[in-house]
Parts: C-alpha cells; structure tokens; sequence
C-alpha cells in the first residue's frame, strides 16, 4: 500500500483543499500553466489539475515533489496560515487509513527546514513512504506501543521511550507488528 492522503474526513478534505488552492496560487505567481508545473515536478499535468481542484489523492512524497518545484516546502502548502487553527485541533491532519492509523503535522521551521509529526498506527498498520532529497533525515521517538522501521539494512524495532535516527533517502516503511497502536514523534529535516 502506497501511502496516500485519504480524503473522506473534513480534516483531510480541509488539508487537500488548502494545498489545492496554494499550489494554483504559486503556480499562478510564477506565471507557470499546469504543464510547465508538470514538466518541473516530474508529476502528471492530470494529477496536478486534481491536486489544485482538491479532487486528488496524492502520496505525501507527490506534495513534497510539487512544493520543492515551486521553491517551497511541504509545511508551506499544508500547514494552516493562522497557527492558532493548527494548535487548537492539534496540528493538521494529513494522512489516515482504516483502522485509526493517522500523520498529524503539528508544526514546521523555514531555516534550517524542520517538520514536527505526531503519528499514530493502528495494530497491523504500514505507511510505506518514498525516499526523499539526498541527505534527508528523521528522528523517530516511540511514547506507546512497538514501532517497526523498515529499512533497506534490515528492520530496526523501537520501543516506548526508544528514539533512532534514520537517513530516508532510501525507501523505507513504519510498521506497527503488535497488537496496541503505536504512538511516536517524528522529526523531518533536509526533506
């Protein structure tokens, strides 16, 4: 399973329709057609239509790819402009699938680029997740449960209060094997 934005919930349709109309409105300031956005990001002139009319289903890692091709970055297109709409439901859901495994982006610095998550996956949950830039990082801190990081030197397991530093310019998975969700912090930097 790739791991995908999942639309259905007001929070995930409120998150694919902001990205939707900050994309266009990038777009749109760089004087790019959806093509030429296209060409630049590697992703389909279709995909991109349905990103800007908040009718897609992309994959974290499309976002990503179309933020850095406007010269931004993920948090700019998904995180809520007023930060008091993100700290009062805490943080901006941006990912789901069945079961109640779940990403929550809680917050996100300019210089260095830095992302706070707080995720959460339910027994026998997997987000698969596409390698990103050369020398991209993360930092994973487990505060319940059994975390599984699938990784291309084997897997390395972390438990409750368990951190590991992991370089994801590789593919690489989380996995929750047991049988309680697992709750862990992640760190994003160099993305």
């Amino acid at each position: 399973m790739r791991s995908e934005v999942a639309v259905g919930s007001s929070a995930t349709q409120e998150f694919v329709t902001r990205i939707g109309r900050r994309i266009r409105a990038l777009r749109k300031q760089r004087g790019w057609s959806v093509q030429q956005l296209a060409e630049v990001s590697g992703v389909s002139r279709r995909m991109l239509t349905q990103m800007e009319l908040g009718q897609a289903n992309p994959s974290l890692a499309t976002v990503d790819r179309v933020a850095r091709a406007l010269d931004a970055d993920f948090a700019a297109l998904a995180l809520p402009l007023d930060d008091a709409a993100s700290a009062e439901g805490g943080g901006t859901l941006v990912w789901q699938a069945p079961g109640g495994s779940q990403a929550l982006l809680l917050g996100a610095t300019e210089e260095p680029r830095a992302e706070l998550w707080r995720w959460t996956l339910a027994p026998g949950g997997r987000y698969d997740a596409e390698p990103d830039r050369r020398g991209a990082q993360e930092i994973h801190h487990v505060l319940s449960g059994r975390l599984t990081l699938a990784l291309s030197v084997g897997p390395q397991e972390l438990g409750p209060g368990q951190s590991a530093v992991i370089p994801t310019d590789q593919e690489y998975a989380y996995r929750n094997e047991g049988a309680e969700p697992v709750v862990f912090v992640r760190v994003v930097t160099g993305a």
